[in-house]
């Protein structure tokens, strides 16, 4: 079990769009001393104050580190706040696209504890053609393997108690041994009911939620969580998207261990 400080630290889900980040943030939402509000997605424009711009901002006399100070209390205070006027503790950010930025989040947040969600390529593809059309679904072959590439070549400079990855397709087939895990990794207590998720107050928006009942009522489940959808590549990826698939994300199927 993690130290008790540890339950200080921010915490940021990350992981391509479609891979179950939005089921993960409300299962920790849904913890007592947790919250995990809307994606904010601006923190890497940030990064200019010391990046791009840094020879300009410098003239002010300023080390870099009091800017990184000045966008972490920023950034930190936003969340903190919103986590004390929901009555919570320490506050969590879910926002896929810091996959490909988490050399400078943990930069900023050296204390922050990483959860990277991996969910198998071929159902992502399969998802965003669902979601988002057949394009998205083309782009996606060549996005997946780069936001796992970006993501785990950051988690392989952290220690064990600041990186962890997910796996979907054990988060929906074994939810309360793969959960409780997570929740040992971030050094909180595991409380019953914390699955059903659907049940509590979170500020998601209409377009989820709406989502998340179609959802369910296409796999014919009331749980909040299942896990019908792993595997659907076999019956819904087309050929062609399976050839790009192969060319493209193969590699990085095969290193994470899917067949």
């Amino acid at each position: 079990m993690a130290e008790p400080a540890t339950r200080t630290a921010p915490i940021f889900l990350v992981g391509c769009q479609r891979s179950g980040t939005t089921m993960v943030r409300l299962v920790l939402d849904s913890h007592s001393s947790i919250s995990c509000g809307p994606e904010t997605r601006f923190l890497p424009d940030l990064r200019r104050i010391v990046g791009r711009d840094w020879e300009r901002l410098a003239r002010f006399g300023f080390p870099r580190e009091d800017w990184l100070r000045r966008i972490r209390d920023f950034f930190g205070g936003v969340h903190a706040d919103y986590a004390a006027a929901r009555g919570k503790t320490r506050w969590a950010d879910k926002t896929p696209l810091y996959a490909m930025s988490l050399d400078f989040v943990t930069e900023v947040f050296p204390d922050a504890q990483i959860v990277h969600l991996i969910r198998d390529g071929r159902d992502v593809v399969v998802s965003h053609r669902k979601r988002f059309g057949y394009w998205s679904a083309v782009k996606c072959v060549v996005k997946w393997p780069r936001y796992i590439r970006a993501a785990r070549a950051v988690g392989a400079t952290l220690p064990p108690d600041r990186y962890y990855e997910l796996r979907y397709e054990q988060a929906v087939t074994e939810p309360e041994k793969t959960m409780r895990g997570l929740f040992e990794f971030l050094g909180e207590p595991w409380e019953d009911g914390i699955l059903d998720y659907d049940s509590k107050q979170h500020d998601v928006a209409q377009k989820y939620t709406t989502e998340a009942e179609k959802r369910r009522a296409a796999a014919s489940v009331t749980e909040p969580i299942y896990g019908s959808r792993v595997g659907t590549y076999r019956r819904e990826l087309d050929p062609f998207l399976r050839l790009l698939v192969w060319v493209f994300s193969g590699p990085t199927l095969r290193a994470l261990g899917y067949r």
